[in-house]
């Protein structure tokens, strides 16, 4: 008997895309900026870090 091993594929948000969304929703209480801010996750968190 043969052992096989499972890949697990995991997807979802981020702890980034979902950072940069509620810091996004909370500036601008826009769900469309959110989005595209969840896009970039890790970038928009810096840069909001250095810009405010």
């Amino acid at each position: 008997m043969e052992s096989r091993k499972t890949t697990v594929v995991k997807q979802g948000i981020t702890f980034g895309s979902c950072l940069a969304m509620v810091i996004s929703y909370s500036t601008w209480h826009s769900v469309l900026w959110a989005i595209i801010h969840g896009v970039f996750s890790w970038f928009y968190v810096i840069y909001f870090i250095i810009k405010y």
